[in-house]
Formats: structure tokens, sequence, C-alpha cells
């Protein structure tokens, strides 16, 4: 397991979802089964439902009748848990960060440290892929998706550099983005800023932050009461939309309020600011460093409290 991921803060996360020993439980990105392994240990009779469209996963399975293994993405979380016999769960658990497995795969394309094609996608049956959008988004879509996504500083810049090479021959490997990214690089930041580029270019093939918002929304329904949602973020994007959502009950964090003026709100949150892993994780894990943890625990119904 070790070799193919090094779970991100994983008791951190694993404490904050409050597991109790019959409880049921989602993990919504079972990688390479660290997190999901955490939770069995202290199950009892309770149940782990795992998600993770990509099929390199399988590889990876757990042997528990405990658990239950679902490859799918998790934006459809409510319908598939329900094909399960699953309505509510007692916590959910989402590690949003892509594996070191997938990163460290080159024909996956994920990292610009190897020559490869440009896929880029976590589930290999869909369609869209890195180099098709590089050859076929415009140039202010690439400039907007570098912009929002990657957070490139100079994104008009770079997304030209796109078009400018793709009139000449369809940019389709690793290698060729990188050249047909030279004349943006910083001196000396090259690494960085193509990790900016690579990120924004995942996130749009993956459809990240749709799949985020609907494995948010659904757990409106799906957490009991008193539950918790437990989220870890690698990106503002990601964490921004998680800490609205937390703290309002929609991604837009627009709070609401009754008649009486008192906030309306689904969830408490229980992280007032994140939990970020220490320097000792990062040393071994620099894959972390990035990383924060929110946690959120559902409410009770109003006419239910004491």
């Amino acid at each position: 397991m070790a070799a193919y991921h090094i779970p991100v803060l994983l008791h951190e996360s694993v404490d904050a979802l409050c597991v109790r020993s019959g409880g049921t439980y989602v993990d919504a990105t079972y990688g390479g089964g660290g997190h999901a392994r955490e939770i069995l240990n202290r199950l009892s009779k309770g149940r782990l439902l795992a998600f993770d469209r990509d099929a390199d996963t399988t590889t990876k399975r757990i042997d528990d009748k405990r658990l239950t293994f679902i490859r799918n993405n998790f934006r459809y979380i409510r319908s598939l848990l329900r094909y399960e016999g699953v309505e509510q769960v007692d916590g959910i658990l989402a590690d949003l960060g892509v594996s070191s497995h997938q990163f460290d795969t080159p024909e996956r394309g994920f990292s610009f440290r190897f020559e490869a094609a440009l896929d880029m996608r976590m589930n290999r049956q869909s369609d869209l892929t890195a180099a098709q959008v590089l050859n076929t988004y415009s140039g202010t879509h690439l400039q907007t998706l570098f912009k929002t996504c990657g957070e490139v500083e100079n994104a008009s810049k770079a997304a030209q550099c796109v078009v400018d090479c793709r009139h000449k021959q369809p940019i389709t490997t690793v290698g060729a983005l990188v050249e047909a990214l030279r004349p943006c690089m910083p001196r000396q930041a090259e690494h960085k800023y193509l990790a900016k580029v690579f990120q924004a270019l995942r996130m749009e093939v993956n459809s990240e932050m749709q799949a985020l918002e609907q494995l948010l929304i659904q757990s409106l329904k799906l957490l009991n009461e008193r539950s918790r949602l437990v989220i870890i973020t690698y990106h503002s994007l990601e964490d921004r939309m998680v800490k609205n959502f937390m703290r309002a009950g929609n991604i837009e964090g627009r709070i609401t309020k009754d008649f009486f003026g008192k906030e309306q709100t689904p969830f408490t949150v229980i992280t007032k600011k994140a939990i970020v892993p220490t320097e000792e994780e990062i040393h071994k894990n620099t894959r972390a460093r990035s990383a924060k943890l929110r946690v959120a625990e559902k409410a009770m119904e109003p006419n239910k409290e004491k």
C-alpha cells in the first residue's frame, strides 16, 4: 500500500471521522486503501463503502467482508449507495489528492517528469484527455483554465504559447507541452510553473470541481445527524468550496437566517482553522505539503434539539 500511495493526514482525518464501531462509513477516494484500512481497524460489525474511478485501485482492494468497493466517480454517490441498500451514513471522508501511483506511472501522463502521451484521465474509459483540451479549447478558454485551476501568473501568455505551438503541430506529449511553455516559464522555477499547468489540465480532464460540488451537495441527504464530513484538499479552489459548504450548506457560502435573525446552517464546523500536515509528515511525504483538512458535523434538526 505504501508504495502505491502514502495516505495524507491519516490519523488526523480518521480521528476526525469519529468512527463508531458499528457505523456505516464512506471513503470517497479509496486510492491505495490507506484511509480505508484505518477506518476498518476501528470498525467491528460496521460497514465501509469505498469509491474510486481508477481501475488500477482494484489491485489494492482490501479483502474484508465489511468493505464494499464501488469503482465509480463519487459524484454519483447517493444513487450508487442506494443501489447498495444504503440511504444514510455515519461519516464521509474524501482525500482529493492524486495518488502517488498515478503521478509515478509515466503512461498516465499526470507528471511532467516523464515523457508520455498527455492523458491525465483518472478513469481511462472517459473520453476527454489533456491533449484534447490543449488542442481544441480556445485561447480564451485555456487562459481561464490556467488562471483559475492552476493559478498560473501569466496565464494569458501560456495560453498563447499553446495556441501558437499547436498551429504548427498538435501538442500530444508531455515533452511537446513543456517545449511549448518554455518561453513562459520563469527561470529557476520551471518545475513549480509546470506543476500549476498540469494541475489545471488534470482538474479539467477529470471535472474535479464539478464532482466535488456534487459530493458536497449529496452529503446533506446522506449524513445522519451528528455525523462527520471530513475533506482533505490540495488547492485553494477546492478548499474555498469545502469551507463555504461547511459554513453555510452551499458552495457560495451564502448564510440564510430565520425569521428571528438566527443563522441557518446544516453543519457545525469542527475545524475553525484547517488542519495541515506537520513538518515531520511533509519531510516524509513532500506531496502532503499543500494539504488542508476540514471537518464539519451534521447538525440536529431544530425540532429534535433539546
